[in-house]
């Protein structure tokens, strides 16, 4: 076993092993978005049906997040993560011997239910080997996981896809995911972090009554629109509107991400600058917060850039901003909250995300439709303002 003091000095080395898992979660999340135009041709889906899988698998992500946070606290991250890591998976490798519109809408829901655990995981993490003055730069690595995830996507999924059938780029993601967990509890067994406080029967429960969480809740939900927007709909945003093929619009669809990763990192450096000048952690996340939902009404400008590169630059610019409030957005309930509700103050915030990518999936397809993409650009562009809003109006960040 490493000496504590080592187990500090390698901190960063096992939570970089550990989000080479949130990597995965979102390589597996997002073939089916870089593939999507191939199966909506194949299966003859609408863009209001392809809403429908994105909300299958958003509902049962919203719905199992608490669950996750709850078990993950409960039995421990080691085995909590090897278990969700498994079954998310098993549930991509099947996406790939699917038949039609149910067969998708089904693994999307097993999905959902499995992902629902890696953030909270994450947030576990973050809060069991980082300090707390580095707690949002250890969420911003883990946006660059999720990133590299989405980065990784449009080039590994169109490869596989154009080489050997969208099936089999499911198969193959889903396989690295199983690869995964050996790795991580070797690495688990060889380092482990503080343990967190032993979670009391009550402790959950009564951290619904504290209205901080239900702010945090409400601002997560509103932040996060815009990023469901370019996670789920950039690849077919750039081939119906710019009328580019898959590979051409995959030679575009990586950028986006890049950014994401840089808006990350960049809102966890702001914070922890902030924090090491004085400025308390709470106040620190708000301020970056602020700062980002002012670069994010760049979202409203998308539908008016003449080419898909300059269209790739502004969605760009618009998920770095989603990204850099994200990071700090997930970091209040560490702060709030403490150690031993790590997992399930976080899972709350994913389950407000699935929430409202569950009800926004299919109208957002319905709107595209009928009037192409502008209106719901417009939206995503102010709801980062107004969830500054909601958590200055419910005092939970002064």
């Amino acid at each position: 076993m490493i000496r504590t003091a080592e187990v500090t000095r390698f901190r960063w080395l096992v939570l970089a092993v550990f989000v080479l898992s949130t990597a995965i979660n979102y390589l597996d999340r997002q073939t089916l978005t870089t593939l999507a135009p191939l199966l909506r041709s194949e299966f003859r889906l609408s863009n209001a049906q392809y809403g429908l899988i994105l909300t299958a698998f958003s509902i049962t992500y919203a719905l199992s997040a608490p669950f996750a946070g709850m078990l993950i606290d409960r039995i421990g991250l080691n085995r909590a993560i090897s278990l969700a890591v498994g079954l998310w998976s098993c549930a991509g490798i099947a996406t790939g011997f699917t038949s039609g519109l149910s067969g998708l809408v089904g693994c999307r829901a097993v999905l959902g239910v499995a992902e629902a655990g890696g953030i909270p995981a994450a947030g576990k993490a973050i809060h069991q080997y980082l300090r707390p003055a580095e707690r949002a730069l250890g969420n911003a690595v883990n946006q660059a996981g999720v990133s590299l995830g989405m980065i990784l996507a449009p080039p590994i999924a169109t490869f596989l896809a154009l080489r050997s059938g969208w099936r089999q780029a499911f198969v193959v993601t889903g396989i690295l995911g199983l690869v995964w967990i050996p790795l991580w509890n070797w690495t688990a067994r060889r380092a482990d972090g503080a343990p967190a406080p032993k979670l009391k029967a009550t402790a959950s429960t009564s951290m619904l009554r504290d209205r901080r969480l239900w702010a945090f809740i409400a601002a997560n939900g509103l932040s996060m629109i815009g990023y469901s927007l370019w996670t789920n709909w950039t690849t077919l945003y750039l081939v119906d509107v710019h009328h580019l093929t898959l590979a051409a619009a995959a030679r575009l669809a990586w950028i986006p991400p890049v950014f994401a990763m840089a808006g990350g990192l960049g809102g966890g450096w702001l914070s922890l600058r902030f924090v090491n000048r004085g400025m308390a952690p709470i106040a620190a996340r708000f301020r970056v917060c602020v700062a980002a939902s002012v670069l994010s009404l760049a979202t409203a400008a998308v539908p008016l850039t003449p080419t898909a590169a300059w269209a790739s630059a502004a969605i760009s610019l618009s998920i770095f901003a989603v990204s850099a409030f994200s990071v700090n957005m997930y970091t209040l309930p560490l702060d709030a909250f403490g150690g031993a509700r790590a997992a399930f103050a976080v899972s709350i915030l994913v389950a407000s995300y699935g929430g409202v990518q569950a009800v926004i999936s299919p109208i957002v397809g319905k709107v595209i439709d009928l009037h192409g993409y502008a209106p719901v650009t417009s939206v995503a562009a102010l709801a980062p303002l107004a969830a500054c809003g909601v958590l200055w109006g419910a005092r939970s960040v002064r």
